[in-house]
């Protein structure tokens, strides 16, 4: 079994540096400086640490040395167990007393290999010019995932003061960087469970590059927070209360009409509300959607048709995302949408940090007036919603642009509740018509 020891070095200066010596038998015998220094007449020879001393912090080098042990012993091991064969000698043991000590003296490349944050840089980088099994480059939003993901993780070190290596995202990290996004970020579940996904994903890239990564990711412990989502949708008889809502005020008529349009075609915002009138071909508007670049095709609703009717065949004025998440809740309001139901929405939470009063907006699970929680998404979701066991799965997924069912799945929002009155209705249709056969 190796050994690893301290000494000083011999001379007559007041300050000696502190080498260590890695030895396993015959097979090697190495010895290099670790940087560090102790007064000459402060040293345990017995111990092989700084004795009590107000010439420098003692603890904290004894500390280092104590912890450079265990992690020049892990590093020794991981060397058996990887692929390639490790050469164990002078400049083996140097790089790890420089990567352990003087992580800043090391060169980029190398950096990539071996701290998290690092590899994550050179991934991005990577990623920018990456195609998609499509063959389309990878999405802007998603890469700015992965730099929202890299922010957080260096918000962690910063926070615990440490550098993560690729191989140290195992179990005990998982603990503490889900324990930090909730006491310290304050975020929920569902957003945890996101920066997770990425951080798997791109520790399987670096495995597939041969880098060592910790066998500990592909276990069920290293999983992915999830909330059960409170999320609401408009039943049909409020979509056509908000439809024949006569609003007093131009701009929120406008916005009344985006909605619609929204509620009506399942578009994610950022399709809907560019519409115009090339997107409209006998009867049907075409859109190539921005997500996913998938092309729909969506029959005109009734009431979208009423829509351009009445503006001379062109879509409403356009408006921001923002004005159109603010004028839809006055919208649902105005149009009696208030009944109490349970939901999340952003809310303000304040705190005391540091002896300091702080504020910040995170999404909140209660009760609240319906309306309160209409926000643009609410479109899809009861799009979808609202077809789902009237059409075949397949139909509608291929209008909402949805490439799998599971993903499909997660935008249907009827309750149980509403499940067992629809069977109710069913069985009291039934006994109906075996009553009027009679």
């Amino acid at each position: 079994m190796a050994s690893i020891t301290y000494r000083l070095k011999k001379g007559v200066s007041e300050w000696k540096s502190i080498y260590v010596r890695f030895k396993q038998g015959s097979k090697f015998d190495l010895e290099v400086s670790t940087g560090l220094e102790c007064p000459k007449d402060r040293w345990s020879i017995a111990k092989k640490e700084v004795l009590s001393t107000i010439e420098l912090n003692y603890k904290d080098v004894n500390r280092k040395l104590s912890d450079f042990k265990t992690y020049l012993k892990i590093e020794y091991e991981n060397t058996k167990t990887n692929n390639k064969t490790a050469v164990i000698n002078n400049q083996w043991l140097k790089f790890k007393v420089d990567l352990f000590f003087k992580p800043q003296d090391i060169a980029i490349e190398e950096k990539q290999k071996l701290f998290f944050t690092n590899f994550i840089d050179s991934f991005i980088e990577e990623a920018k010019n990456k195609k998609n099994r499509d063959g389309n480059l990878i999405k802007p939003r998603t890469i700015q995932h992965y730099n929202t993901t890299l922010n957080k993780l260096k918000n962690f070190e910063n926070h615990y003061n440490v550098s993560l290596k690729l191989n140290e995202i195992d179990l005990e990290f998982h603990k503490k960087f889900i324990e930090y996004l909730e006491t310290v970020e304050r975020l929920n579940n569902n957003t945890i469970g996101g920066y997770i996904d990425v951080i798997k994903m791109i520790c399987n890239d670096a495995k597939n590059k041969g880098l060592t990564t910790s066998y500990e990711l592909n276990t069920n412990q290293f999983y992915s927070p999830k909330n059960k989502t409170n999320d609401i949708y408009l039943k049909e008889e409020e979509i056509n209360t908000i439809f024949n809502h006569k609003f007093d005020a131009d701009y929120l008529e406008n916005a009344s009409d985006w909605f619609i349009i929204g509620l009506r075609t399942g578009l994610r915002i950022s399709d809907f509300l560019k519409l115009d009138k090339k997107n409209i071909e006998d009867g049907y508007i075409y859109k190539t959607t921005l997500k996913t670049d998938f092309p729909v095709i969506i029959p005109i609703h009734n009431q979208v048709a009423k829509i351009l009717a009445k503006r001379n065949g062109l879509f409403p004025r356009k408006i921001s995302d923002q004005k159109f998440n603010d004028y839809i809740k006055i919208i649902a309001e105005k149009a009696g949408i208030t009944e109490n139901v349970e939901g999340a929405k952003i809310d303000e939470v304040e705190f005391i940090e540091n002896g300091k009063k702080k504020k910040i907006h995170r999404k909140k699970t209660g009760i609240y007036p319906k309306y309160e929680l209409v926000s643009s998404h609410i479109c899809r979701r009861s799009f979808a919603t609202n077809l789902y066991g009237k059409l075949d799965t397949l139909t509608i997924m291929k209008i909402t642009g949805h490439s799998t069912e599971k993903q499909f799945l997660s935008y249907i929002k009827v309750t149980s509740k509403e499940y067992a009155e629809n069977l109710k209705a069913l069985w009291e249709k039934q006994e109906f018509n075996i009553g009027n056969s009679k």
